[in-house]
């Protein structure tokens, strides 16, 4: 427990350490434009990272992060040796004024910690059965996808911004947000499919599926896994006028659900049982496999008692599966009290989840001020190259703010994924999307105060030294970086804030003149993200054999 208790304490100072190095990313342009000081740019960037919390309830980077290592090869003193490993490359880079990844930071080390457990217990395997690749190159891609998207952005919302005609910049604007509303609604219909299908779990029975295509069992299984997807998918169509419960509804009244229900009981069973933790020792060390096989035992024995769940109810349901597991009478105490299956709720959780109209409304309102900020100077006042300068400072305001609520969002994310990969793998939580509420409450707060604590080095860097930035392209910019991160974050992507704010200011700088970009400054930051990774994974890798040799 005290090493579960270090990790969560030492996520939560890579949390807070993220946000004074990134801090920079939030605040450089519109300190350099000096629309804030340096004190009230901080504390404005650090209310909108809280404010993320309110505003991100997907958590799709964190789930991905937390399963960037195969489960098998996930242990305590892996996550340990990864954070220890990020924390000494995010202040060594802090140091030096590199504004480096603290996302790619993290995967690095948790990938390299992982690599060196599996070499260390089982001998030189394939990488790819160690870490989950697909995730790994999608990071990978998106090191240089981000800032190129962010730079897109920024340079269309730039060209945008100085044309001359109010109504042609105004029609722009509104295809623009009308064309990111749709986005986000289709973000929303994937994801609103992939938790039905996670709750069916389609995914995992097609896996084992293609690893033994002669397994009848796995074959039925996924058959109906698949066949109930599809028909509950008509289901999903009347969830923004419906909301989740009557989707549900509908669904289990159509649906069976009880071979669901009782593969919800036996997770809760085999979690008090330390079924995980068995399964883990069995496979690093044959010796251990007569412990397993006779957890097996137990569970098999139960199966009776999880199909008479609902006729029984749950606390004799739980009593009954304590006995027969040998549990003391304060674990048989625990277990009736977490024994609680209601998988229709549990559905209507992972819909919900799914449900970004509050961000997508964010957005429009965002749009919507920009619009009549635009029309009022131009229609309503004359427009002189000062008036326009001082309501591209206010707009600034606005554009940061938007910038901090998508660091916020994005980053804290990254160490609630570590934080749930490692009460998954001591046993006190099933999956990921039963992480407790605190989780995500104290990362935004971490990060927060992180921000709070400012990272001028950086500032500098990102503020002066790729190009000269005006009111108007740190709007631009800022903007840009915002709705780089909120898509990302949509797709479960965990993008570096760092480089996606680079991007977007090389973007801006890039339409008044290529030669404004210093790309010089470009090309060092460029070399800084790509070793970061591996760097991370071999320091992370050097850490876990001194924290295993204890």
């Amino acid at each position: 427990m005290s090493l579960v208790v270090a990790i969560i304490v030492l996520a939560l100072v890579f949390d807070y350490i993220n946000g004074f190095h990134d801090a920079a990313n939030s605040i450089a342009t519109i300190v350099s434009t000096k629309v804030l000081t340096p004190v009230q740019a901080v504390i404005w960037a650090a209310m909108f990272n809280f404010g993320a919390f309110f505003l991100f309830k997907d958590h799709a980077v964190a789930n991905t992060i937390s399963k960037t290592v195969v489960d098998t090869y996930i242990t305590l003193e892996v996550i340990l040796a990864g954070i220890v490993a990020a924390i000494f490359w995010n202040l060594l880079t802090w140091w030096y004024g590199i504004p480096s990844s603290s996302s790619h930071t993290l995967i690095g080390g948790f990938a390299g910690a992982a690599i060196a457990h599996a070499y260390a217990v089982k001998g030189f395997i394939p990488i790819s059965e160690i870490v989950a690749s697909d995730k790994i190159m999608i990071t990978i891609y998106f090191i240089f996808l981000a800032p190129i998207i962010g730079m897109l952005i920024s340079a269309f919302i730039t060209l945008v911004t100085i044309k001359q005609h109010v109504w042609g910049r105004l029609a722009i604007m509104a295809l623009a947000s009308a064309g990111m509303f749709l986005i986000f609604d289709y973000f929303m219909g994937v994801k609103l499919e992939q938790n039905l299908s996670k709750f069916y779990s389609v995914e995992s029975y097609e896996k084992k599926y293609k690893l033994h295509p002669e397994d009848q069992k796995i074959k039925a299984n996924y058959t109906l896994a698949k066949s109930r997807f599809d028909e509950s998918l008509p289901y999903l169509e009347g969830y923004n006028s419906r909301g989740g419960d009557a989707v549900v509804a509908d669904i289990s009244s159509h649906i069976d659900l009880s071979d669901i229900k009782i593969a919800k009981q036996r997770e809760i069973a085999e979690k008090f049982l330390g079924y995980d933790a068995a399964k883990k020792e069995a496979f690093f060390n044959p010796e251990k496999q007569a412990e397993l096989a006779r957890l097996n035992e137990v569970l098999i024995a139960c199966e009776p008692l999880f199909a008479q769940y609902d006729a029984a109810g749950a606390q004799n349901t739980a009593i009954a599966v304590a006995k027969i597991s040998g549990f003391s009478a304060a674990q048989t105490q625990r277990f009736v009290k977490d024994f609680k299956v209601d998988v229709e709720a549990s559905l209507v959780k992972d819909l919900d989840k799914a449900d970004n109209r509050t961000l997508n409304y964010f957005m429009m309102v965002f749009f919507a001020i920009f619009g009549v900020v635009y029309y009022y100077v131009e229609v309503f006042r004359k427009p002189t190259s000062a008036k326009i300068n001082q309501m591209f400072k206010k707009l600034q305001l606005l554009s940061s703010a938007a910038f901090s609520l998508g660091h916020g969002g994005s980053d804290a994310q990254k160490v609630m994924g570590i934080i749930g990969a490692a009460l998954i793998a001591n046993g006190d939580i099933i999956d990921f999307k039963e992480i407790p509420n605190w989780v995500p409450l104290a990362c935004y707060t971490a990060i927060a105060l992180g921000t709070l604590s400012g990272g001028w080095k950086i500032v500098k860097t990102m503020g002066t030294r790729i190009t000269k930035v005006t009111p108007l392209e740190g709007v631009g910019a800022e903007t840009a970086g915002a709705i780089t991160l909120f898509l990302t974050a949509q797709m479960g992507i965990p993008v570096s804030t760092t480089h996606t704010i680079t991007g977007s200011i090389i973007g801006v700088g890039a339409t008044k003149r290529l030669s404004a970009v210093r790309w010089g400054v470009t090309r060092s930051l460029l070399f800084a993200w790509i070793v970061t990774i591996p760097v991370s994974a071999i320091v992370a890798a050097l850490v876990y054999l001194v924290v295993s040799s204890f």
